[in-house]
């Protein structure tokens, strides 16, 4: 499949600081891919290499087939940006921002900026500097997908809009990935990009760390385990769990004749149903996946230790 995003060895130093050190990944065209990493890991220093707003160091960039240094005004075209931080001109209307933006970025469909103001419950007549955090960033919301672009880079989209507009926002990606669109988003919340993206980078220290699908992700990742058994030994059920494959962070407590048991589990559950199916089980919690726990345990991972080979980034099971 095309690719609607490359890098290659992406580097970017602010004079002796490196900010992001051999950057690689690539974005299927028509997919929804997000970067996560706590504040500071350099996805917004990524995104400004992306498009152009600031050269990198050294190494290679392609974006929808281009070389963004190159590709002018007509790339830019083809983009819906939203930055991590918003800059309006207080002294307009949205409605005459929009306007403006709509000459740069190119036509806009009839009706269709009123329609996505609509959708987000954003009033498009009142003078940005009165619009409150979650309203400014509607404006830059409708800015980005007024123009339906073949790329979405979008920083930090839900930051300030309420719950009920975030799902909206989604609904959105959605409608995009279904047109044919490719949407680049980051954000330093996992269940806010688990919710839309087919895959995730996790970024830290301006390194990939692992590349992974979201379904790969729930995958290999944490759970909780709780269950109380009648007819054996909290010994007898430590040797059991122990022969696990993924099994840890086993605590026991027998009282009565019954043992109660929490644990932790990574990978697949069929092993642990078969263990517990010779048990006289009294009661079984087994929790959702903790896809924040996993990648945080991620974050832990020394540097050094991370892979170098792009096609190797993956989540260890």
């Amino acid at each position: 499949m095309a690719e609607a995003i490359a890098t290659r060895s992406l580097t970017k130093k602010f004079g002796r600081r490196e900010v992001l050190h051999g950057v690689d990944f690539a974005v299927e065209a028509g997919s929804v891919f997000g970067v996560i990493g706590p504040n500071g890991a350099g996805k917004t220093t990524t995104m400004r290499c992306l498009l152009d707003i600031i050269r990198p160091t050294s190494g290679a960039i392609r974006v929808l087939g281009e070389d963004p240094r190159l590709g002018g005004p007509e790339l830019r075209r083809r983009i819906g940006y939203l930055p991590g931080e918003l800059f309006l001109e207080g002294r307009v209307t949205g409605r005459k921002l929009l306007s403006h933006y709509e000459a740069i970025s190119g036509p806009v469909s009839p009706g269709r900026i009123d329609a996505l103001a609509e959708r987000l419950g954003l009033d498009l007549d009142r003078h940005t500097r009165k619009l409150s955090k979650g309203n400014k960033q509607k404006l830059g919301l409708v800015q980005a997908f007024m123009h339906n672009p073949e790329l979405l880079v979008l920083d930090e989209p839900t930051s300030g809009l309420d719950p009920l507009v975030q799902q909206e926002f989604h609904a959105m990606v959605q409608e995009a990935q279904h047109q044919g669109q490719t949407i680049f988003l980051s954000s330093h919340v996992l269940s806010e990009v688990q919710q839309t993206a087919d895959t995730v980078a996790i970024l830290r220290d301006g390194k990939i760390i692992a590349v992974e699908s979201v379904s790969g992700l729930r995958e290999g990742a944490v759970r909780h385990v709780r269950f109380s058994a009648d007819g054996i030994t909290a010994h007898d059920a430590g040797a059991l769990l122990g022969a696990v494959p993924g099994v840890g962070h086993v605590e026991l407590l027998e009282s009565n004749g019954t043992v109660t048991v929490s644990a932790t589990l990574e990978g697949a559950i069929q092993p642990l149903v078969k263990a517990l199916g010779t048990l006289q089980l009294k009661d079984l919690v087994l929790e959702e996946p903790d896809l924040e726990e996993s990648v945080l345990q991620l974050y832990s991972i020394p540097r050094d230790s991370a892979p170098e080979d792009p096609s190797t980034r993956r989540i260890a099971r």
